[in-house]
């Protein structure tokens, strides 16, 4: 959670920080003991168990003397729950995010797709096309991955020390969350969700590629609202939202790839290491969608057409093919 290393990473906010994981497993703590548990305010020591979990729960103990607390639980199953409800919040962010960019497509293809441009294939001019072909593909993209966020379920995990235990259904009730066979070392939960967040920055991704290219100034199709500014060259305006979208998009894959990784990894009745390199991966894929998701659909509001470049290559085009433009 750095803007120096990931530019527009305040856009994410609170989502998946340590405030916001604290919260969430104070969270399920209080459903699974009944109560609304007072949270601690210490700093917890979270290397010396390996997970923050241990030290939550000593604390947790301390503030609230008289309440049993964790009893019948493992360290897996707060952190696990936890990281769904904080999983839940993002989706719900980046398909409010996704719903404004399709939006921003809908008034493009309305104010402008009737026009005609060339296709390009293999980077080569093609044919001509409705510039509406072109944000019909981009709608195509970001509304199916809405659909397989919007497909997402958001199971409890209350397996127990060994993953045995069967009582979940209160803990469920009491989150909102889905109840279901413990999955402590069947990590589809977690490699679907990766999966749908990816889909997603593809499809975040496609528009950001699309933009970049026909923002060349030799293009000069599109261009950014406002473009961004450079250190050493004052007459450039940089796409800078294409170009974060992009590099996110680039990133993105192989964070879900270590998800499947470390689902493949699982061993025994609980993975040792698979399952703690899923924590700050998911966090990290579930913000950069938050980001790029947020910037797409700022990229698309302020996306500007210029017709006269767009006819002028339309016509060398038809030129190169011999005939009449």
């Amino acid at each position: 959670m750095s803007e120096f290393f990931r530019p527009g990473d305040h856009r994410a906010g609170a989502v998946f920080s340590d405030t916001a994981f604290t919260a969430a497993m104070v969270a399920v703590e209080s459903a699974w003991a009944g109560v609304d548990l007072t949270a601690p305010d210490e700093p917890l020591d979270v290397e010396a168990g390996g997970n923050p979990v241990i030290p939550l729960v000593q604390a947790l103990r301390r503030v609230n003397p008289g309440v049993e607390v964790h009893t019948g639980l493992t360290s897996q199953d707060v952190v696990d729950t936890a990281l769904v409800l904080l999983l839940r919040d993002a989706v719900a962010q980046v398909r409010t995010h996704l719903a404004d960019a399709v939006a921003a497509v809908d008034r493009l293809d309305t104010a402008q797709g009737h026009r005609e441009v060339t296709a390009r294939t293999l980077t080569q001019w093609a044919l001509p096309v409705p510039l509406g072909h072109r944000f019909g593909a981009w709608r195509t993209g970001l509304l199916e991955a809405d659909t397989d966020l919007a497909a997402l379920t958001y199971p409890v995990q209350a397996g127990g020390p060994v993953g045995t235990r069967t009582d979940r259904r209160d803990l469920a009730a009491r989150l909102g969350l889905t109840d279901g066979p413990s999955w402590h070392t069947n990590r589809r939960p977690v490699t679907r969700a990766g999966d749908a967040l990816v889909a997603t920055t593809d499809a975040c991704g496609h528009v950001a590629r699309d933009v970049l290219t026909l923002s060349r100034p030799e293009v000069g199709e599109l261009s950014e609202g406002t473009g961004g500014g450079s250190s050493s060259m004052p007459h450039k305006a940089n796409p800078v939202l294409s170009v974060l979208v992009r590099s996110t998009a680039i990133v993105a894959p192989h964070l879900a790839g270590t998800l499947h990784a470390a689902a493949a990894d699982q061993v025994d009745e609980r993975a040792d290491g698979a399952w703690h390199a899923e924590w700050d991966t998911l966090r990290l894929l579930a913000r950069r969608t938050v980001v790029a998701t947020a910037q797409s659909a700022d990229l698309l509001a302020g996306l500007t057409v210029h017709p006269d470049r767009a006819a002028a290559n339309l016509a060398a085009a038809q030129r190169l093919r011999g005939g009449t433009p």
